[in-house]
């Protein structure tokens, strides 16, 4: 069941713009919408109708499960047009799997045909970049992997395999369930023959890329488990609904913003805020110390 916080509990539109307003003076540039499903969240377009208005943000992305992009907002005018022509350049999808069976109990709905709709919302919108996130998951979709690349080539997508990572308060990984990009990796190399390094090809997120041999198609890798090296790039602060700043998405650590925010902080206070919390940001996520989240990944944002 879906839990809804009280509204007086999560920040409003106008003091999330305010907080990126103090980070943007900070030096941040880049800010992307995530969840949970970001789409459900009444009036989302407002908020992304600011961003672009703060000044030295010049880079907006959203994370999505892709099931609402294809809804009309106002007749003729998608929800993904809309947003496109809000300000947001990249969206990132979520899908782990071509059958819809098996997306139906992955998911717990089904709404594969949902999907399908807003990626091709998504790719009729115009985006700058369109990636596809996949979450590899033994004994779910390793036999998706060739299909989905084939699904992304006919639509000249980027799209990313990304290792299972513990962010469910219930889920716990094991042999049983978890595949690494290596593994991933070498599968398809089963197939194309061996991929061909991008060194010098980067997105905003860790994804490492590679080329599929005879066509020009990349693919990703994010390996969050198996990459010793996977946090030293990482310049990433996640904002929660409820107004906590947390330097790292594999870790306890939490700052409450919203506390000071609603105390009558000034700028200059939130500012030193921002600056502290990135002190706090540790070398490491802890995924790989028998992790277990304090919050479900819908409560912090991917």
């Amino acid at each position: 069941m879906q839990e809804w916080l009280p509204r007086e509990e999560i920040l409003t539109f106008e003091e999330t713009l305010r907080l990126i307003r103090v980070a943007a003076e900070l030096g941040v540039s880049k800010v992307r919408i995530t969840g949970g499903e970001p789409l459900t969240r009444r009036g989302v377009l407002n908020l992304v109708r600011g961003l672009p208005k703060i000044r030295g943000i010049h880079d907006i992305g959203l994370s999505t499960n892709g099931t609402l992009l294809a809804r009309d907002v106002e007749p003729g005018m998608t929800m993904a047009r809309s947003l496109r022509d809000a300000g947001v350049r990249s969206v990132n999808i979520s899908l782990d799997t071509l059958d819809r069976q098996v997306y139906s109990d992955i998911t717990g709905r089904d709404l594969y045909a949902q999907v399908l709709e807003g990626i091709a919302a998504a790719i009729a919108a115009g985006f700058d970049q369109i990636k596809l996130n996949t979450v590899l998951m033994r004994g779910r979709n390793e036999d998706q992997l060739i299909p989905l690349i084939e699904f992304a080539a006919a639509r000249s997508l980027i799209l990313r395999f990304i290792e299972m990572m513990p962010v469910s308060t219930t889920e716990v990984l094991d042999e049983d369930n978890f595949m690494s990009i290596l593994e991933a990796k070498r599968l398809i190399e089963s197939s194309y023959r061996s991929l061909i390094p991008e060194t010098e090809f980067r997105t905003n997120g860790p994804a490492t890329y590679y080329q599929i041999p005879g066509r020009q198609q990349r693919i990703g890798f994010i390996g969050a488990m198996t990459n010793l090296h996977f946090c030293e790039s990482c310049n990433k602060l996640r904002l929660t609904c409820d107004g906590k700043l947390r330097p790292c998405l594999g870790s306890y650590l939490e700052f409450d913003i919203m506390k000071p925010l609603r105390g009558g902080a000034s700028d200059e206070e939130l500012k030193q805020f921002f600056l502290g919390v990135v002190d706090r940001k540790p070398e490491q996520h802890d995924f790989r110390n028998n992790y277990t989240p304090g919050r479900k990944m819908i409560a912090i944002g991917g």
